[in-house]
């Protein structure tokens, strides 16, 4: 975004978006200078109001859409700085009462406020184009679609807000849950509306917008979920399938290497089709900076590889490290691995015995500017590797061959040593087996793994703390926090919290 539309367009949108989390304690109607219908008077308060619109998600990707796609999977665990309050996320022993208070989904309703708007004005505004007009409105109802997935998947039934606020009424803005059926009956329909709307099959330079081609990968997203978790059987599984032939239409590729994929100075390559975009000095930090070391951790007696790999400039919390469990199913000649975590051993000068000292995620670890490390590589929600394991997985469920998605990214992760590695077709139940694992060996820390071991209805297998919680299916959803309860007075909490 420039500097012009932060100056001008984002206190407007702050006025316009604040009035998406209001307080019950509120007795008048607040009154602003700027309504929806003043403030969209041309093409280009749209594209400030857009740009808007993702910065307000990527207020949400910093830390919280990591930890709700990701912590209570079986990836992290304490690290070397202790825990910042998230253990209850890695220890599954969530309660109404310890939640991460920024973690709600108060601040996800603001996103979804700015597409409601953007539904709202868009057709009424004068554009130079059609086309233009379109592919503002498919970004739009994409986004919609995006984020009530997002909570869906994480708070089951969810209020149903499709309408813009634009002030505040406190007779109507309280809106009782909506069956999880109905919101997804919602998302399908906004993520086929976008798709039908986007003018061409192209992705924006940046990859930071969303696209026909990262609807697609929505789409498919969404529709093997419904497909494993809500009944929506075969018809939903070709649907994914369906999407994810889509996405290879477009100009997409699996880059070379694993570890340029994530390169602060490789934003919007080939293989990503959509990113939340970051840049050094200008946002902040990303959750990347709490899996990494932190300055006050010595070096010193470390590995020369430790050295090699982390670099002499250090940054980051590491409240959490990736987890034993996932670091040693890594095979040595798997490329993932060095290039999504590093293991640091501190060397006895006089034994030369290794002891370990701690991990670091090094998938996003930035850049260093003049020697201070920030944490602004691109958060990727999408990106090609993870729509060919999805059309793995909708191959295998419809009973087809699913080898040769599996191992194109088998070839690129093991380079040389493929052979020894190549998948061969096995029972529906092993290829599924093997398609969640590469799924973890390829996206960890991506803020997937939560979401995928839901789907394949594996959580209490392979979460070490839901392994004695095997029938307690509340669990896979995240509870509700006091204050979204006392805040919005028709939601009630989840069962069995």
């Amino acid at each position: 975004m420039t500097r012009l539309y932060k100056k001008i367009i984002l206190p407007a949108l702050s006025v316009l978006l604040v009035l998406a989390s209001c307080s019950k304690t509120l007795e008048t109607k607040p009154i602003s200078t700027i309504s929806g219908a003043s403030f969209f008077q041309s093409e280009n308060d749209i594209k400030g109001f857009n740009y808007g619109m993702y910065t307000l998600l990527r207020n949400e990707t910093n830390f919280n859409s990591f930890a709700l796609g990701e912590l209570r999977g079986e990836t992290v665990e304490q690290g070397l700085a202790g825990t910042g309050g998230y253990d209850a996320y890695y220890k599954n022993a969530l309660t109404a009462d310890n939640l991460q208070p920024a973690i709600t989904w108060g601040n996800y309703y603001k996103v979804i406020n700015a597409a409601n708007l953007l539904i709202k004005y868009i057709p009424i505004t004068t554009f130079a184009s059609e086309a233009t007009r379109n592919d503002y409105l498919a970004q739009a109802y994409s986004m919609r679609a995006y984020v009530y997935f997002l909570l869906t998947r994480t708070w089951g039934a969810l209020p149903l807000r499709t309408e813009a606020i634009e002030s505040v009424d406190l007779q109507t803005i309280q809106v009782a849950k909506s069956s999880q059926a109905d919101v997804f009956a919602l998302i399908k329909a906004d993520v086929n509306k976008a798709i039908s709307l986007f003018p061409t099959n192209t992705i924006q330079n940046g990859r930071n917008l969303w696209s026909r081609p990262s609807a697609n990968a929505l789409k498919a997203d969404i529709y093997l979920w419904t497909a494993k978790r809500l009944s929506g059987g075969n018809a939903d599984l070709q649907t994914a399938l369906d999407a994810c032939n889509a996405v290879q239409t477009a100009d997409v590729a699996l880059l070379p290497s694993f570890s340029t994929v994530f390169d602060y100075t490789n934003k919007g390559n080939r293989e990503v089709l959509m990113a939340v975009n970051y840049v050094a000095l200008e946002s902040a930090d990303n959750y990347f900076f709490n899996g990494y070391l932190p300055t006050t951790f010595s070096l010193a007696s470390a590995d020369a590889a430790s050295k090699a790999a982390l670099g002499t400039t250090l940054g980051g919390n590491n409240i959490w490290q990736p987890s034993a469990l996932v670091r040693n199913q890594f095979t040595t000649d798997d490329q993932r691995r060095a290039a999504t975590f590093v293991e640091v051993f501190n060397v006895n000068a006089t034994t030369g015995a290794r002891t370990f000292a701690g991990a670091a995620i090094t998938k996003g670890d930035g850049t260093v500017i003049n020697n201070v490390r920030y944490f602004a590589d691109d958060v990727i929600l999408y990106r090609y590797a993870d729509v060919l394991l999805m059309k793995a997985e909708s191959k295998n469920a419809l009973g087809q061959d699913p080898s040769i998605e599996i191992n194109l990214v088998r070839q690129r992760a093991y380079g040389s040593a493929y052979s020894a590695r190549a998948f061969v077709n096995g029972t529906m139940a092993s290829n599924d087996d093997a398609i969640l694992k590469e799924r973890l060996l390829e996206l960890a820390y991506e803020g997937k793994r939560w979401f995928d071991l839901v789907r394949f209805g594996k959580a209490f297998d392979l979460v070490p703390s839901l392994q004695s919680r095997k029938g307690q299916d509340y669990l896979l959803l995240h509870p509700i926090n006091n204050t979204t309860l006392a805040l919005e007075t028709k939601v009630t909490q989840n069962p069995g919290y």
